[in-house]
């Protein structure tokens, strides 16, 4: 008893802390620089979007861009007479230096997307081959339960396929799978090419995979316009599940089109192994593709969107998340295939390394 009030007294000082900070940092997080400061005009548009990045965009000295000379390079590019479309690339170019997922800028006709974090990488996942060789039909292969399919496998391996954080999970549907998955001998979470989406889903799943109070990281929140005016580093906890939770071994796969939410599942996942003991859960495959920053947004007088990432996330280590997070198991998909085509080797082509390899550690 005196255990679960302790608990419950520090995820109540934590939850109290963090709106705390959120409440101080609102003005600073979520206030858009007032229209009025600059012109709607070509000039006015491009030092405003500067002004917000400056002032609010929580990486450049992280990652050790000067965006002083970035202004001087791209404000000679600004003229009067230039076309929307002209502003529009012009603008977005300058965003692509900050080299963050989460930064967009939007209009009512086009969205600038930096994707340099997945794109050039081996791919690590085919869905053909999933489907075809595993899952089967959802009539008769495996099951699902809101944005879950899961299934069991012959060598009675549990296995759950999640595509996006988007995909609302409840506790109702957690129970169901979990009960229904509890005989195996271990558990794959696949969230390859899961780009993100909502964080209360990343902890609510994560909460089934400890039966303690987890340190799981930190974040900080601007607290002024200078690059490194932060709060400091507070801390996040995971608090676990009053329902069914799963205590056996497991793998989660990864690739770099892992993002955002997904980095922060992936993140907590692992934050959930003890130091001095061998892991638990294991991550295999390729890093992460990262965006560790939470996003906020302003508007351009002209009333063109900015999404920017405004309050940095950290590991229960203090080491930065925004760059992605290196997988304890290295696979890579695309070249064991290839290599297995020179070889002649058709049965491989049917099968998904990572899969074969999580077996293999699950079967230890």
């Amino acid at each position: 008893m005196l255990k679960l009030q302790v608990r419950d007294q520090l995820m109540m000082r934590n939850k109290i802390r963090q709106l705390l900070w959120l409440l101080c940092c609102l003005p600073v997080l979520t206030g858009c620089i007032g229209e009025d400061d600059y012109a709607n005009d070509p000039r006015g548009n491009f030092e405003q979007l500067w002004k917000i990045i400056d002032e609010q965009y929580c990486f450049l000295d992280t990652k050790g861009i000067d965006w002083d000379a970035v202004h001087d390079e791209y404000s000679k590019l600004i003229i009067p007479s230039m076309s929307n479309d002209d502003l529009f690339d012009i603008l977005s170019q300058m965003l692509y230096i900050l080299k963050d997922g989460h930064v967009n800028l939007s209009s009512a006709s086009r969205i600038s997307y930096y994707d340099a974090w997945y794109q050039g990488y081996p791919w690590n996942y085919r869905e053909d081959i999933l489907y075809n060789y595993y899952l089967g039909s959802t009539n008769s292969g495996y099951r699902t339960s809101a944005g879950l399919k899961y299934k069991i496998f012959d060598n009675n391996i549990g296995y759950i396929r999640y595509e996006s954080f988007s995909a609302g999970v409840g506790d109702g549907n957690l129970d169901e799978v979990l009960y229904y998955l509890q005989i195996c001998n271990g558990l794959i979470i696949d969230v390859r090419d899961n780009g993100g989406g909502n964080l209360t889903n990343s902890s609510r799943i994560a909460a089934r995979f400890t039966d303690k109070l987890a340190l799981t990281g930190y974040i900080q929140h601007k607290t002024g316009p200078g690059h490194n005016d932060f709060s400091e580093m507070e801390p996040i906890y995971l608090e676990p599940s009053n329902s069914i939770r799963w205590q056996k071994k497991v793998v989660i796969l990864t690739n770099r089109r892992c993002y955002s939410a997904t980095n922060d599942f992936v993140n907590i996942m692992r934050s959930l192994n003890n130091d001095n003991e061998d892991k638990r859960i294991i991550q295999l495959g390729d890093q992460t593709g990262g965006g560790s920053g939470l996003p906020f947004s302003s508007e351009l007088p002209n009333g063109w969107s900015v999404r920017f990432s405004a309050s940095p996330h950290f590991d229960k280590y203090g080491k930065s998340l925004e760059d992605g997070i290196k997988p304890d198991v290295y696979v890579n998909m695309d070249k064991i295939l290839e290599e297995g085509i020179e070889q002649g080797d058709i049965e491989s082509q049917k099968k998904d390394p990572l899969i074969e390899k999580a077996f293999e550690i699950l079967s230890e």
